[in-house]
């Protein structure tokens, strides 16, 4: 009898050690609170808010990239701030303001390598992952003297990543296999890239650009090849409608074998085959789309837009060619993350301070977190795709 005790009670010291907050981290994630310098720490199994990381400094316009494991985001800052946050341990583990001006990020295939990109100054920085420790600097100079903010930062297979320069006009590739002696190559793009995409088998990479009507596309394969122009004048003829926000590339789709891409200054979403770059159909859509982001399986297109519309979500299905669903989710949708098998979309309404959960297959809303002016949402299954 006094065994059978001591076992309990060895059980119950057990099981008070370990606590109720050992997790796993394959559904976490967070979510940016665009004015507060937090996040928000979500468990997206329960639908819920697990705690809060401050002291993040200007998170007005900030990205996140995932270790390996999932456990640590890296967020990025409007301010140069690199931000390392533990997950599991619901804290800040180091600050690194490390330029005057950023946006955004990237993590190497290896996960070895973090890398900021700039505006001031122009270029790329690589740090260490687990320490942070600076490895090299690639200073985007796309001329004497003259300097580019960069953006469009995505990684590639074999410890590369790709940007582009919106004032030189340039596409570049550097490649990180020795950390501290980065080689970069560098190919033209055509007027002010603003951002850019990498597909998931991490083979193209494409830059928009918005001081022209085209596309920048090179084969990271065969980076002797070049790169060139794909959808060249889609709105040739069309006066192009006021820009109120840039529209994102990252959120982009891939699905049914095709890319569906953001047009800007027109409340249109262009269908481009996977194959051979071509424009094959577009999509009118109720305003100036922002993101366009597909469900995992790629059935369906969840699109947001810019202001005055940016209070609607519209659903395209791309089995029937339609939209199928026009919603209003809330005041200023500003970003959409779907869960890692796409049952659920997460939806930021800033102005509303809310973030709403839907499913994907009713469109019925069956959730909802209270969030101070959330913005970017971002779930540790990013960790395992290419470009996220």
């Amino acid at each position: 009898m006094i065994y059978k005790l001591l076992a309990g009670l060895a059980f119950l010291f057990l099981s008070a050690c370990s606590g109720p907050s050992l997790r796993g981290t394959g559904d976490l994630g967070l979510i940016i609170e665009r004015g507060s310098g937090q996040v928000t720490l979500i468990d997206t199994s329960r639908r819920a808010a697990y705690a809060r990381v401050a002291g993040l400094g200007d998170l007005s316009h900030a990205s996140v990239v995932y270790s390996r494991d999932g456990r640590y985001a890296y967020v990025f800052g409007r301010d140069g701030g690199v931000n390392k946050v533990d997950l599991l341990e619901a804290r800040l583990v180091k600050r690194l303001l490390q330029a005057g001006n950023a946006i955004g990020g990237a993590i190497s295939q290896n996960g070895r390598i973090v890398v900021a990109q700039n505006y001031t100054p122009g270029g790329i920085r690589a740090f260490d992952a687990e320490t942070l420790e600076p490895l090299a600097d690639v200073a985007a100079e796309y001329a004497p003297g003259q300097f580019s903010k960069v953006v469009g930062l995505a990684d590639l297979p074999g410890q590369r990543f790709a940007y582009a320069l919106f004032e030189g006009g340039e596409i570049w590739l550097s490649d990180f296999s020795d950390p501290r002696h980065p080689k970069t190559e560098r190919f033209p793009a055509g007027r002010q890239p603003y951002d850019g995409l990498v597909t998931p088998d991490g083979r193209h990479y494409l830059a928009g650009l918005f001081g022209e009507d085209g596309v920048a596309w090179l084969d990271t394969w065969q980076p002797q090849l070049g790169s060139r122009r794909i959808l060249q004048g889609y709105g040739r003829g069309q006066e192009k409608l006021p820009v109120f926000k840039m529209p994102h590339l990252r959120g982009w789709s891939m699905a049914q074998g095709n890319v569906y891409l953001p047009a800007i200054g027109r409340h249109e979403v262009l269908i481009v085959s996977g194959s051979d770059w071509r424009e094959v159909g577009r999509i009118p859509v109720k305003g100036q789309p922002v993101f366009v982001m597909a469900r995992p399986d790629g059935r369906q297109i969840w699109i947001n837009f810019a202001f005055p519309d940016n209070g609607w979500v519209q659903v395209f299905d791309t089995l029937s060619g339609q939209v199928v669903k026009t919603l209003q989710p809330g005041r200023a949708v500003l970003h959409m993350e779907f869960t890692p098998r796409g049952e659920e979309v997460w939806i930021s309404a800033r102005d509303d301070n809310k973030v709403l959960i839907y499913d994907t297959a009713t469109f019925n809303q069956i959730g909802e977190l209270t969030v101070d002016a959330p913005s970017g949402i971002f779930f540790t299954s990013r960790a395992q795709r290419t470009g996220f």
